[in-house]
C-alpha cells in the first residue's frame, strides 16, 4: 500500500443527528480531488504538467455537469498534475446513499477519460470482507499509519480455506454470506429488519447519546463493564437465538429498550450505563450464537467478519474467545480499518481488476441496494 487517506464527515452530520444525503454529497463533492492529491503525495512526487487537451477538457464538462465544485477543482488539478502511474481505478457503485455514491462514480469516469485507464465496479460489502484478509507482515502499520509522508506498507494475504462464512454487520446490513471459493457469494440470511448498527443507533437515540450514537453507547457498555459494583438492572430479550434458522431480528430488542426507558424516565447516568450493556450484551449473544450456528451446519473453517460495526471491541472479543474454542480461524480487520475507507475499496478493486473485470462507463451507475452474491 503506497498512499492511503480519509476525511471523515463525523463532525459535520453530528450537529444534525445522523447522515443528511445531500449533505454528504457535497462533502464528497469538495473532499475528492484534495484527498487524491494528498494521496499522489505520499506515493511520490506528483510529474508537473497540463493532462488537459481541449477534446477532454469537453468531455469533463459532461461528465461533471452536475458537479460543479468537483469539476472546478478537478480541472485546476489536471492542469497542474501529468498522469501518474496508474493501471485502474475502483469506485464504490453501492450499496450506500445513491447521492454521494453518484459523485464518486463521475469523479472515477472522469479521471478515467483524461487518464485512459479502466475503472472496476466494486461492490461496498466485499470491500468490508476482503479488507479482512490483509496482513501485516513486517509490523509496521501501527508505526507509519496516518504519517504524512510516504506510506509504502508491505501486505501479504491470510491463507484462507473453506467454505468461508462472512459475517457482515454494519448500519445497513446484519447478513451471514457463504463463500465455497474465493470471490464467490451466496446470502445464507439477512436481518428481517433493523441492521444491528441501525439498531445500535437508534437505542443511543432512546438514551439520548450523541452522534454517533453506536459508539458512544458501545462505550457505556465498555464503562459498565468495568465497574465491579455495577450489575445489569435489566433483562432484555435475544431475538431469536434459539430460533433454527439463521435469521436475525433486532426491532423487538429496540422497542424492549424504548418500554425500559419509557417506564424508568428520567434515566440516571447509571441506569444508562446499565442499560447499553445489556444492549450490546443481547446484541453479541445473537450474532455469536448465528455464527456458530451457521460454521455448524456449513463446516466453516474460516469466518471473516466485516462492517462497521465490526470494530465493537466487546462483539470482537466475544467472537475471538467462542471461535477459538472449537479451532476456527477468525479474521476481522484492525479497528481502524473496519470503518468505510478506501483502502478496502482498493484492494477489492485489484482482486477483480485482476480478472479482468472492467466496468462498461456507459452503463457504470449507483445502486444503492446493491446485494452481494445471491440472495437467500
Amino acid at each position: 500500500v503506497l498512499g492511503n487517506a480519509l476525511i471523515s464527515q463525523v463532525a459535520i452530520h453530528a450537529q444534525y443527528g445522523g447522515v443528511f444525503p445531500n449533505l454528504a454529497k457535497r462533502e464528497h463533492a469538495k473532499n475528492l480531488v484534495p484527498l487524491l492529491e494528498r494521496v499522489l503525495q505520499q506515493c511520490s512526487n506528483p510529474c508537473q504538467g497540463d493532462a488537459l487537451t481541449k477534446t477532454t477538457t469537453e468531455e469533463l464538462r459532461g461528465l461533471l455537469a452536475r458537479e460543479p465544485e468537483l469539476h472546478e477543482k478537478l480541472i485546476v488539478f489536471l492542469q497542474k498534475y501529468a498522469k501518474p502511474e496508474i493501471d485502474a481505478i475502483a469506485v464504490t457503485v453501492g450499496p450506500g446513499l445513491e447521492p454521494a455514491l453518484w459523485v464518486g462514480i463521475n469523479f472515477a469516469r472522469a479521471l478515467s477519460a483524461v487518464w485512459n485507464v479502466p475503472v472496476v465496479a466494486v461492490n461496498h460489502m466485499e470491500g468490508h470482507m476482503v479488507i479482512a484478509l490483509l496482513r501485516d507482515d513486517k509490523g509496521i502499520r501501527e508505526q507509519v499509519l496516518g504519517n504524512s509522508g510516504v506510506q509504502t506498507i508491505p501486505y501479504t494475504l491470510y491463507p484462507t480455506t473453506y467454505p468461508m462464512l462472512s459475517l457482515l454487520i454494519s448500519g445497513g446490513h446484519t447478513e451471514l454470506v457463504l463463500s465455497k471459493k474465493f470471490l464467490d457469494y451466496q446470502i445464507l440470511v439477512a436481518t428481517r429488519d433493523d441492521a444491528v448498527g441501525e439498531a445500535f443507533d437508534k437505542v443511543a437515540r432512546l438514551l439520548g447519546l450523541p452522534y454517533p450514537g453506536g459508539a458512544t453507547l458501545s462505550g457505556l457498555a465498555e464503562q459498565a463493564r468495568k465497574s465491579i459494583e455495577m450489575t445489569s438492572q435489566w433483562k432484555l430479550p435475544r431475538p431469536m437465538i434459539r430460533d433454527d434458522t439463521l435469521d436475525f431480528s433486532f426491532a423487538g430488542l429496540k422497542t424492549a429498550v424504548r418500554k425500559t426507558v419509557e417506564a424508568n424516565s428520567p434515566l440516571t447516568e447509571e441506569m444508562k450505563l446499565s442499560i447499553a450493556r445489556e444492549f450490546e450484551d443481547a446484541v453479541t449473544d445473537v450474532l455469536v450464537e448465528k455464527t456458530m450456528k451457521a460454521m455448524d451446519e456449513y463446516g466453516i473453517q474460516t469466518v471473516v467478519v466485516g462492517g462497521g460495526v465490526s470494530a465493537n471491541s466487546h462483539i470482537r472479543a466475544e467472537l475471538t474467545t467462542r471461535l477459538s474454542s472449537v479451532n476456527c480461524k477468525l479474521l476481522i480487520p484492525p479497528p481502524e480499518l473496519a470503518t468505510d475507507n478506501a483502502l478496502m475499496i482498493a484492494l477489492a478493486g485489484y482482486f477483480r481488476a485482476a480478472k479482468n473485470e472492467f466496468a462498461d462507463l456507459s452503463t457504470l451507475c449507483a445502486d444503492g441496494n446493491l446485494r452481494l452474491g445471491k440472495s437467500p
